[in-house]
């Protein structure tokens, strides 16, 4: 059967059929920005008294809920603590081989 004959013969039956529920459009896949975007990983100690602090930078394409999803992964994943503000992901502690390992098996880009 071609499909112009399928898509005709759905048509009849839908035209047939109108108390048919018609169902929900299909969520139309967000694209995966997760593996477009490059993070910035860097340290700094700058305002900190001294104490080194993870910084990871680059989220501002990603979807802002998304952003706390990352930063409570990472936390767990490291047993660390840290924030996260806006675009930004602080974790404490000189980590950013770590974080960068845990962000690169998350499909993540990085420096």
């Amino acid at each position: 059967m071609k499909s112009n004959d399928l898509q005709s013969a759905l048509q009849a039956f839908l035209q047939n059929n109108p108390d048919l529920p018609q169902g929900e459009e299909p969520a139309a896949e967000a694209p995966a920005k997760s593996k477009s975007v490059k993070l910035i990983v860097r340290l700094e100690t700058k305002g900190r008294k001294g104490k080194p602090a993870t910084i990871i930078s680059g989220l501002s394409q990603l979807v802002p809920e998304r952003v706390g999803e990352i930063a409570a992964d990472l936390k767990k994943r490291l047993a660390t603590g840290g924030s996260y503000r806006d675009d930004e992901i602080l974790i404490q502690g000189d980590r950013r081989k770590d974080v960068t390992d845990a962000l690169r098996a998350m499909g993540f880009r990085t420096n």
